[in-house]
């Protein structure tokens, strides 16, 4: 029997590049907003736009869980990439998420590992059907602070989103399989990101990178053991 797939996007610009890379999409509504049903090659997929974050981001894929049922999880999406760890365009395939815009002034816990997530890849046969970069995602309710840069690198990250490390511990919790490709639009250094007060130019990339992860999602689908 088929792999039952769902895909969840989740930033506006994100959901709004794929509408335009698939003008025909059979749209269907969801507590969470727009969704849609998608035929790509052979396979027949529930798309949902989940929103921007962590807490839309931890909604949606329970209420995926919940009510698709799926065997895997799949998040496409961007990242800004760390200066020097990676390059723009790169495909980053998420193996550790951490959360890193939690503060917490009363005592000595360690927050950031109580949401931390390693994720078990290894139903991913290798070699992969294209190139990725593993590696860890550090995930807060914000773009990339530079400041920031030399501690999330110190973490082991080599790239920072809105919302993998909510997705990925949601999925763990659930036992589900997630597997997240996100592709670098800009990249973020010491002292400034190049997308920045450059709305357009993200938007741009947006477009790109979507296009190319479902380009690319059918043979990583067909590679997938079941």
């Amino acid at each position: 029997m088929k792999m039952k797939v769902a895909v969840i996007i989740s930033a506006n610009a994100e959901w709004r590049a794929v509408k335009e890379v698939f003008p025909h999409l059979e749209i269907v509504e969801s507590v969470y907003g727009e969704g849609a049903r998608l035929k790509l090659n052979r396979w027949d997929l529930m798309l949902y736009h989940g929103g921007w974050g962590k807490i839309a981001s931890a909604g949606v894929m329970q209420y995926v869980i919940d009510h698709e049922r799926p065997d895997l999880v799949v998040n496409l999406g961007t990242c800004g990439g760390f200066e020097g760890r990676v390059d723009r365009g790169d495909v980053v395939l998420v193996e550790r998420t951490l959360v890193y815009d939690i503060v917490e002034l009363m005592g000595a816990f360690d927050i950031q590992a109580d949401y931390a997530s390693s994720l078990d890849l290894s139903w991913l046969p290798e070699p992969y059907p294209h190139p990725v970069r593993r590696g860890l995602i550090a995930s807060a309710d914000s773009d990339l602070p530079p400041e920031k840069i030399p501690f999330l690198k110190s973490l082991g990250a080599i790239a920072g989103d809105w919302e993998s490390a909510a997705l990925a511990w949601v999925a763990q919790r659930n036992g589900k399989r997630i597997l997240v490709l996100r592709g670098v639009s800009d990249l973020v250094n010491e002292e400034d990101g190049e997308a920045y007060n450059n709305l357009e130019l993200f938007h741009e990339r947006t477009r790109d990178i979507m296009r190319k992860l479902f380009e690319q999602l059918p043979d990583w689908l067909d590679a997938i053991k079941q």
